[in-house]
Parts: structure tokens; C-alpha cells; sequence
């Protein structure tokens, strides 16, 4: 006798509609589970940026601090100290563009302010860049799984209605393999929600570190030391290029 259960059955049995249907939510998964994955180590490699940055207010000199801060071009506490020296040097006419410009008439604070934030603002794109796509799996994927249901319980009735019986055996298990879908739609939106509060919750820690350097950054470069609330921190000024 052909056994008549699982998904196996489900998947052989069922029309173009049910299989679209399954391939949809295992693409769906397939897609968060990607994202969960890379944003989850993109998080940790930040994290483990950030334990840098108390060494760098503890260099000889700005250059020093950079080499502590990591050679990684993504590392965005490195891109903050470049993009924040680069300001200040092309604010005061230390790059040798000597010609007056439209941002002569803004202070050293109001620039090194306007670049700092642009850095911040561009790095936390790039850091929420893929969340769209669990918050959109999480909230599609029941639905998706739960049309799976409607359509097979349909199917099954008309299939059940053409045999002309409605015995228990004969119900039970075609209703309780299109009740599959709704448990797959689950299975995919219920990892794709738990990392999307995980990678948010995560992001907003180094978001708060990144400010709080771009904060100290901003002191450093327009009062030659590192604000601090016990009167130390101070730093060697940044040599001149």
C-alpha cells in the first residue's frame, strides 16, 4: 500500500499552485537565513572593531591611530578618523586648495560636524542594508503558508466530495497535509523575526559606539583633546600631514 503522508506526498500530489507556493517559502527562507548569516558576522567583525577604539585615543599620534584602529576599508570607526581629518584639513586650507569656497563662511565645528554625521548616516544604510528583507519574510511568510492551507483544504474537499465518502481516515490525512503550509510559513517567519530583533538590537550597540567616537572625534579635532568627563583623556594633538 503507497503511503500517503509527509511532504513528499504533499509536493507529488499537489498541483502548480501548491508547488509554487513551497518553492516561494523555501526561497523566502533560503533569502533570510542568507541575510541572518552575513549580517550576523558583518556585526561581529564590528564589534570587535569597536574594542580598537580606546586604543586609539591611547596612540602616540593620529597616524598611530589609525594603524591601531585596522587596515579594513569598512571598518567604520577608521572611515569616521579619516573622514574627520580630511574636514579639518580641508576647512583650515591644509590640503592646499587656498582658493575661498562656499564653506569658508561655516566653522571648523559646523564642518567637521556636517562630515562626521555624513559618515555615520552612510555606514548606518549600509549596516540596515538587508533587514527589509527578514521584516518583509516575517510578516508575508504565515500568509503565504496559510494560502498553502486554503488551497490544498479545497482540493482535498473537492477530492473527498468526488469519492462520496467523509470518513475520518478519508479527511484526516488530506486536511492534515494541506495543514502543512501553515506549519512551513511559520518555520519560515519565525527565525526571520527572531533575527530581525537579534541584528536590530545588535546594530543599535554599535551605532551607539560610532556616535559616541564621532562625538570624541569631533572634540579631538576642533579642541585638540578627547572630551572627558574625568578630566583625562587627553591625546597627543594630530601631527601635521
Amino acid at each position: 500500500m503507497e503511503t500517503s503522508m509527509g511532504l513528499a506526498h504533499v509536493w507529488n500530489e499537489g498541483d502548480w499552485v501548491t508547488r509554487t507556493v513551497a518553492l516561494l517559502l523555501l526561497g523566502m527562507s533560503l533569502a533570510s537565513w542568507m541575510v541572518i548569516i552575513v549580517k550576523a558576522l558583518d556585526l561581529r567583525r564590528h564589534r570587535a572593531q569597536a574594542q580598537q577604539v580606546e586604543s586609539f585615543w591611547h596612540s602616540n599620534d593620529f597616524a598611530d591611530g589609525l594603524n591601531k584602529l585596522g587596515e579594513d576599508e569598512g571598518n567604520p570607526f577608521r572611515q569616521l578618523a579619516l573622514q574627520g581629518r580630511e574636514a579639518t584639513r580641508h576647512v583650515l586650507h591644509q590640503d592646499g586648495q587656498n582658493k575661498p569656497q562656499l564653506h569658508d563662511s561655516l566653522d571648523v565645528s559646523d564642518w567637521v560636524t556636517r562630515a562626521l554625521r555624513n559618515t555615520i548616516d552612510d555606514f548606518t544604510a549600509r549596516l540596515q542594508g538587508g533587514l527589509a528583507v527578514l521584516a518583509s519574510v516575517g510578516s508575508t511568510a504565515p500568509f503565504v503558508g496559510l494560502f498553502g492551507t486554503v488551497w490544498g483544504i479545497y482540493h482535498a474537499l473537492l477530492g473527498i466530495g468526488a469519492a462520496g465518502q467523509a470518513t475520518i481516515d478519508k479527511v484526516a490525512g488530506p486536511i492534515g497535509e494541506a495543514l502543512i503550509m501553515t506549519a512551513l510559513g511559520l518555520a519560515v517567519a519565525i527565525p526571520a523575526v527572531l533575527g530581525y530583533n537579534a541584528l536590530v538590537r545588535g546594530n543599535k550597540g554599535v551605532l551607539h559606539k560610532l556616535n559616541r567616537f564621532g562625538h570624541d572625534l569631533h572634540a579631538y579635532f576642533v579642541t585638540g583633546a578627547r572630551v572627558s568627563a574625568g578630566g583625562e583623556g587627553k591625546v597627543v594633538p594630530m601631527k601635521k600631514a
